[in-house]
């Protein structure tokens, strides 16, 4: 997040550079970057006739290049956008004679997903010294709701961990789907709110009570009960619980529980900080620890790659339904 502040900070500042390439494996940044240099660098009087919309799959480098070399009409500056152009990939390295020597009254920006330039390449380094190459990288689902708060934090609201785990367990790593919802609730919260977990059931019907955070909670316990509970619930809603996930939630945990078993310092700061978790979750770690040794540890991956590989049709005639509940039981027996 720093290095996109940074890019837009200096666009801000009047500080463009003549190429912008935008890569990487998360859309996110790479959107809300070209929508800023779309909204920002030029007035509503100069777009008109000096702001220019491509994608990737409708055109080629050298209709690109001819546009970047006009001069703007009765403006400083032109600007154009070339959305999907990772539909370029195969001729992109066309490119580095025009990067070599860009126009200096042109921003061409180039969104690139789900793929990288070779850093190798004389491209590479061409922008590297001319422009701005940016790589959005995916976030790993840990990283995730250290991310929620600090978009909501930009925005002067809090979130409660609990709520964030929420979010990044429905929602996944997904960036823009995460902001979409985190943008509804912000218009139904007053500025300087808190969001709970019972904002985020209400307006989000994610249910606070029934999801593989509380799961894990009541396995971590060893709470029969209220686990059996939670997965009956899950079996009502198969399509919003699935058991691939489930599983490789719980296989995230164990593992983890593994790292924090082989620990030599169990205090909270240092379980916090190995495991990259919010200290708000590490007393579930350190029940999880006093009922799970470390060999049953072992056994609950054994049987969680089992199950797994049950989940996909191999060597199984069984329900997933039949065989969460046999999985559970197998956890906490």
């Amino acid at each position: 997040m720093k290095e996109v502040t940074k890019i837009v900070s200096d666009i801000k500042n009047g500080n463009t550079k003549p190429i912008y390439f935008l890569m990487g494996d998360e859309p996110y940044y790479i959107d809300r970057i070209a929508e800023y240099i779309e909204e920002n660098v030029l007035s509503e009087a100069d777009k008109g006739f000096n702001q220019m919309v491509l994608y990737g799959r409708d055109v080629s480098i050298d209709e690109i290049v001819s546009n970047a070399k006009r001069f703007p009409m009765m403006a400083e500056k032109q600007v154009i956008i070339v959305k999907e152009a990772q539909d370029l990939s195969r001729t992109i390295d066309q490119l580095t004679s025009y990067v070599e020597n860009p126009q200096e009254t042109t921003v061409l920006v180039f969104c690139y997903k789900y793929k990288k330039l070779d850093k190798r390449k004389k491209l590479y380094k061409a922008i590297d010294k001319a422009g701005v190459l940016f790589e959005s990288k995916r976030l790993y689902e840990n990283q995730v709701p250290e991310w929620i708060q600090k978009v909501l934090a930009g925005k002067k609201y809090k979130i409660e961990p609990k709520a964030s785990i929420m979010l990044t367990e429905y929602l996944g790593t997904d960036l823009a789907k995460i902001n979409n919802e985190l943008q509804k609730l912000l218009i139904i919260l007053p500025q300087g709110a808190t969001i709970s977990p019972k904002d985020i059931e209400e307006n989000i019907g994610i249910s606070k009570d029934f999801n593989n955070f509380e799961l894990r909670k009541a396995i971590g316990e060893r709470n029969v009960l209220r686990a059996n509970q939670i997965i009956t619930h899950f079996s009502l809603n198969p399509k919003n619980h699935p058991l691939q996930v489930t599983i490789s939630l719980l296989n995230t945990f164990f593992t983890q529980l593994l790292l924090v078993h082989g620990l030599s310092d169990k205090s909270k700061q240092s379980i916090s900080k190995t495991l990259g978790v919010n200290m708000f979750f590490v007393p579930e770690y350190l029940t999880a620890i006093r009922n799970y040794p470390m060999r049953k540890v072992s056994q609950v991956i054994s049987f969680l790659r089992d199950a797994d590989v049950k989940s996909k049709g191999v060597d199984a005639n069984v329900s997933n339904e039949d065989l969460l509940k046999e999985l559970i039981f197998k956890i906490i027996h």
